[in-house]
């Protein structure tokens, strides 16, 4: 979903990485201060409408969210179950409206406008002993973290349709955190024998 940058023109291209970081940065903080379902409503057919002018195709789009499929349904099922259809609607809302303007910034956006743009805004931060490169970095993992780890679940699930065990949570969920939890170490094996943040 998030980490495949598609070179355009829109305007969304043409907009600096900080400006995009910023923006998304304040609508989260607002959809969380502003519950309901109307605020949710509002700013997912927003996200839907700046998805269309980013040029962004319809056919991507899509199947970079139904990776979020699995999430939002049951979220969206234990929601309306334990506390009604109105915080189901906020809750979803909020979540599918946020990942659809991430992926915009990140398919609009260079990886590297992002990595320049996040060391820039924590450079004040250098004064109190942190280090603006190693905040770029730990995003940079972020950003590849979610793709690999939606390609990992993915995975798992074809391989669970293929021995007939797609229905079986164990089939799906255990493969997909050994596989996870596999990854995250080799990464940070392979940045400790690189002398990387030591």
């Amino acid at each position: 979903m998030i980490g495949v940058y598609q070179p355009g023109d829109s305007p969304l291209h043409r907009l600096p990485a900080s400006a995009k970081l910023a923006a998304l940065l304040v609508l989260g903080i607002a959809l969380a201060v502003i519950p309901g379902w109307p605020s949710a409503v509002a700013a997912l057919v927003v996200s839907v409408l700046i998805a269309a002018v980013s040029g962004m195709r319809f056919a991507v789009m899509l199947r970079r969210m139904l990776g979020l499929a699995l999430v939002v349904g049951t979220l969206a099922g234990y929601l309306t179950w334990q506390h009604g259809w109105e915080r189901a609607v906020g809750v979803v809302g909020d979540l599918l409206a946020l990942a659809l303007l991430a992926t915009v910034v990140t398919a609009t956006t260079p990886v590297d406008a992002v990595l320049d743009a996040v060391a820039r805004a924590v450079r004040p931060l250098a004064r109190i002993g942190v280090n603006p490169e190693q905040v770029a970095l730990a995003f940079s993992l972020v950003l590849r973290g979610i793709p690999t780890t939606l390609e990992i679940a993915d995975e798992t699930r074809m391989a669970a349709r293929a021995r007939g065990l797609q229905r079986d949570p164990r089939a799906l969920l255990s493969p997909m955190v050994i596989r996870t939890v596999a990854h995250a170490r080799a990464t940070g094996e392979a940045l400790h024998a690189r002398g990387v943040l030591d």
